[in-house]
C-alpha cells in the first residue's frame, strides 16, 4: 500500500474545521469524513455527483468509556491498493481486489480517548471500521451501542426482513421508508425486532432509488463481535446500527486492541454489478489455511427430504421417548420402523449417488439422541459418535468407499452449543475414523448457553471456533441456523456453505415464492454461499403419500437453474431418487453442471423479479447459464458474446414448455439442441415460477 500525506485530503469545512475526503479509483463514489460540532464522527458518501448518504454519525458506547463525541481530527493516512488474489473455490478463478483508503486518527475528552476510523473505498463500494487501540484509562470494554448511521437523501424501495436475534427465516418484505411499519406488522410479533416494538431489519438488504442506484448493506469479517440489525427511522430515511446483545443488555466485551467488523455499502446504478461483486469477501482476510487441497467443491443428495415430506417419517429411531435419556442401550429400544437413516435405505442412496457421478451422500438422523428432540422434550444432548443400531457406521463407510462416494455427517446440536464444543474434537475424531470428510451442523432451538442469541457476541465466536478446530481435522463444514454469513469464508474456506435464510426445506411448509430465489442473490448471498437445497422435481406433497399437501411454487426446470443463480461449492439434489428416476433427461443437467466456477458474467437482473447469469467452469471451456423469473413469465434474450471469438460450441437447453405453469403444470419442459458462437442469441422461455438452464460445451 502506498501511503498519501495529509494534505491531499484535507478539506476546508465552511466552519473552518478541517475534514478528510477520499474517491474511489474511477471517481464514481467521494467520501467525506469529518467531526461535528459535538466532536461526534461523521461522513458522507456520494456517487457520480449525487449525494446517496447523507452526513451520518459514527460511533462506540461502552460502560467504561464513551467513542461518541468530544473527538477532533489528529491525523490522517490515504493509501490505494491494486491486487489480485485467488480463491480457493467461488464465482471467478481470480478476484480483483482495488480500492483507495482513508485512516482518520481520533483524539479528545479527559481522560484523553484514541480511536481510528478506516475507510476502503471501492469503485463498487464502500467499506469502514472502528479501530481501538490501548487506551491509558480502560483496556476492557463493556460495550453497549454503536452509533453508526446510514442517512440516505428519499424515501427508497428497500427489501428487507424484520430483525430477529435468532432467525433468518423469513420471505422478504419490498417496501419503503415511509411504508416499512406497515410492512413489518404483516410479519405479526414473531421477530425480536417486533417484540419490543421498533423498525428494525437485517443484513443483508437492498436499497433502490428512483435513478436508479442499487445500495446494498451488510458487515465484512464478523470477529469477536455480535451481529448488526439496522433501526430504521421511516420518516427521516435512516437507518442506525443495532448490535445483538446478550439477554444482560451487553453487545460485546473486548479487550483492547480491537477491530470491529467492517460496515460495507456494495453501490451501483447497474443491478448486475451488485450481484458480481467481492466487496465483501475482499474485506477479508486473506486465506490461513496452508494446504487447501482437501478442500474440494462437491454436489450430495442425502437422507433429508423424505422426513419433510409427510408426518410419518421421523429422525428418531424409537418411540419410546419415556425411555431416554435414562436408557444408554438403544439396542433395547423397539425400532419405530420410520426411521430412513438406516443401513439399507442410505445404500440406496449411496448407489444413486455412484450411478450418477454425485460426490457425497448425507444422513440426517443416523445419530442417538432424536427421541427427546422429537418429541419436544429437549434435553437437548445429541451424540456426535454413537449411532443408532440400524445404522452401521462400518459397513457404510466401507460401501461408501467401494462406490466412490463420501458420507457428509450431520451435527444438530438442537442449539445446545456449549455440549457441542464440549463433543467437538471427539466428533470430529470420529468423522476421520470413518471417512467423513464434511459435516452439516444445525442450531434449532433456544441457543445454550441461555444467555445467548443465534447471533450474539458468543455465538458468533462459537461459529468461528468451530471452523477453525474443522479445519485442523480437515473437514469442511456446511452450518445451519449459524449467524449469517460475512466473508469468512474467504479466510476459512472449509467453510463451504450456509442456510441464514429461509431455505427449500420451506417448500414444505408454506412453500417460497417465486420472487424469493430472484431476491436472496441481491442480499443474503453477498455474504457467502448458501445452502438452499436445489433440485425439487416433484412439487406437489400429496404425490408422497404422507399425510401433506402443498405445493412448491417453482417449475421443474427453475430448480435447474437455481444451480446456476443460487451458487455454492456445495449443493445438494434434494429430491427422492425416484423422482430423479422419473426425469432422467432433465436430471443429465443436475449430474453435468459443476459448482466451482473460473469466470462469471450477470447477462440480466432485477431484485425480485428476474436473474440471467453465465459462468464458465473451472476445470473447462464449458459454460452453463441460468435464468429465473418471478411470477410474471418472461423470454430472456441473450446474447452470448461472452464466447470467445471463432469458436464453436454444442448448446443444450432445459426450459419451460410452453405450457409450463408453477401451480398448474410445474413438470412440463422441454430439450433442445443447437449449435452456437459468441454471435448467437438465445431466446428462453421462463413460465410464471419458472425457469431454464443451458449446457453450452466447447466442440472438439
Amino acid at each position: 500500500m502506498k501511503k498519501g500525506i495529509l494534505s491531499a485530503i484535507l478539506i476546508a469545512t465552511a466552519s473552518g474545521a478541517m475534514a478528510a475526503e477520499q474517491s474511489s479509483p474511477s471517481g464514481a463514489l467521494r467520501l467525506t469524513v469529518d467531526v461535528d460540532g459535538n466532536g461526534q464522527p461523521v461522513y458522507s458518501l456520494s456517487y457520480k455527483g449525487k449525494p446517496l448518504v447523507a452526513q451520518s454519525r459514527l460511533g462506540l458506547t461502552a460502560d467504561e468509556m464513551d467513542f461518541t463525541g468530544g473527538f477532533r481530527i489528529t491525523g490522517c493516512e490515504t493509501g490505494s491498493v491494486d491486487q489480485t488474489w485467488t480463491p480457493v473455490w467461488g464465482e471467478y478463478a481470480e478476484v480483483r481486489d482495488k480500492y483507495n483508503e482513508l485512516s482518520v486518527s481520533l483524539s479528545g475528552g479527559v481522560p484523553e480517548r484514541h480511536m481510528t476510523l478506516r475507510f476502503r473505498v471501492f469503485d463498487d463500494g464502500l467499506g469502514f471500521r472502528y479501530e481501538l487501540p490501548l487506551q491509558d484509562n480502560a483496556n476492557y470494554l463493556t460495550l453497549r451501542d454503536e452509533s453508526t448511521e446510514f442517512s440516505f437523501t428519499a424515501d427508497h424501495t428497500m427489501w428487507c426482513i424484520p430483525g430477529d436475534y435468532d432467525t433468518d427465516e423469513y420471505l422478504w418484505a419490498e417496501t419503503t421508508f415511509s411504508g416499512l411499519p406497515g410492512a413489518l406488522a404483516g410479519y405479526g410479533r414473531h421477530s425480536e425486532a417486533q417484540r419490543t416494538g421498533g423498525n428494525t431489519i437485517q443484513t443483508p438488504m437492498l436499497l433502490k432509488s428512483a435513478d436508479p442506484v442499487y445500495v446494498n448493506v451488510h458487515e465484512a469479517a464478523l470477529v469477536g463481535y455480535p451481529a448488526m440489525l439496522l433501526d430504521v427511522d421511516p420518516e427521516r430515511n435512516k437507518m442506525k446500527a443495532h448490535l445483538v446483545p446478550d439477554r444482560l443488555g451487553v453487545s460485546a466485551y473486548l479487550q483492547l486492541p480491537f477491530n470491529t467488523p467492517w460496515r460495507t455499502l456494495i453501490v451501483s446504478d447497474d443491478a448486475r454489478d451488485i450481484l458480481a461483486s467481492q466487496l465483501v469477501l475482499n474485506l477479508n482476510e486473506p486465506c490461513r489455511i496452508e494446504d487447501t487441497s482437501w478442500i474440494r467443491p462437491m454436489k450430495f443428495v442425502g437422507v433429508w427430504w423424505e422426513m419433510f415430506t409427510g408426518r410419518q417419517k421421523t429422525w428418531a429411531y424409537s418411540d419410546d421417548y419415556r425411555a431416554k435419556p435414562g436408557v444408554t442401550d438403544y439396542s433395547a429400544l423397539p425400532s419405530n420402523g420410520r426411521h430412513p437413516a438406516n443401513t439399507e435405505n442410505v445404500k440406496r442412496y449411496i448407489d444413486f449417488a455412484s450411478a450418477h457421478g454425485i460426490n457425497g451422500v448425507l444422513v440426517e438422523g443416523w445419530n442417538e439422541g432424536w427421541e427427546d428432540w422429537c418429541s419436544y422434550r429437549k434435553n437437548r444432548q445429541f451424540l456426535f459418535d454413537k449411532a443408532y443400531p440400524d445404522f452401521d457406521v462400518e459397513l457404510l463407510r466401507d460401501y461408501a468407499a467401494e462406490k466412490g462416494v463420501k458420507l457428509i455427517m450431520h451435527h444438530e446440536t438442537a442449539a445446545n452449543a456449549v455440549d457441542y464444543e464440549r463433543q467437538l474434537d471427539r466428533a470430529f475424531t470420529f468423522m476421520k475414523e470413518n471417512n467423513y470428510d464434511a459435516v452439516k451442523t444445525g442450531y434449532v432451538g433456544a441457543i445454550i448457553p441461555r444467555s445467548e442469541h443465534h447471533t450474539s457476541q458468543w455465538m458468533v465466536d462459537h461459529a468461528n471456533y468451530v471452523i477453525d478446530k474443522a479445519a485442523e481435522y480437515r473437514i469442511m463444514v456446511d452450518s445451519h441456523e449459524a449467524p449469517r454469513p460475512t466473508g469468512i469464508c474467504r479466510t476459512y474456506p472449509n467453510w463451504l456453505a450456509q442456510e441464514s435464510a429461509r431455505g427449500g426445506e420451506f417448500e414444505s411448509m408454506g412453500g417460497n415464492p417465486p420472487s424469493h430465489t430472484c431476491i436472496l442473490p441481491f442480499t443474503r448471498l453477498k455474504g457467502g454461499p448458501m445452502d438452499y437445497t436445489p433440485g425439487l422435481f416433484e412439487t406437489r406433497l400429496s404425490t408422497y403419500g404422507e399425510g401433506k399437501t402443498g405445493q412448491a411454487m417453482t417449475t421443474l426446470a427453475r430448480q435447474l437453474a437455481l444451480y446456476l443463480t443460487m451458487p455454492s461449492p456445495m449443493q445438494m439434489a434434494c429430491d427422492l431418487p425416484q423422482n430423479y428416476e422419473r426425469f432422467p433427461d432433465a436430471f443429465k443437467f443436475i449430474e453435468d453442471v459443476p459448482v466451482d466456477w473460473k469466470d462469471t458474467r450477470y447477462l440480466e437482473a432485477e431484485p425480485a423479479r428476474y436473474i440471467t447469469v453465465a459462468r464458465q467452469d473451472k476445470n473447462s471451456d464449458d459454460w452453463y447459464l441460468g435464468a429465473i423469473t418471478d411470477e410474471t413469465p418472461r423470454t430472456a434474450v441473450v446474447t452470448l458474446d461472452f464466447l470467445p471469438k471463432g469458436e464453436k460450441y454444442e448448446v443444450t437447453i432445459y426450459e419451460d414448455a410452453p405450457d409450463a405453469d408453477w401451480k398448474d403444470n410445474p413438470q412440463s419442459y422441454r430439450i433442445r439442441m443447437l449449435k452456437a458462437d459468441s454471435r448467437t442469441r438465445l431466446r428462453l422461455n421462463l413460465a410464471s415460477g419458472g425457469g431454464a438452464a443451458v449446457k453450452i460445451a466447447k466442440k472438439s
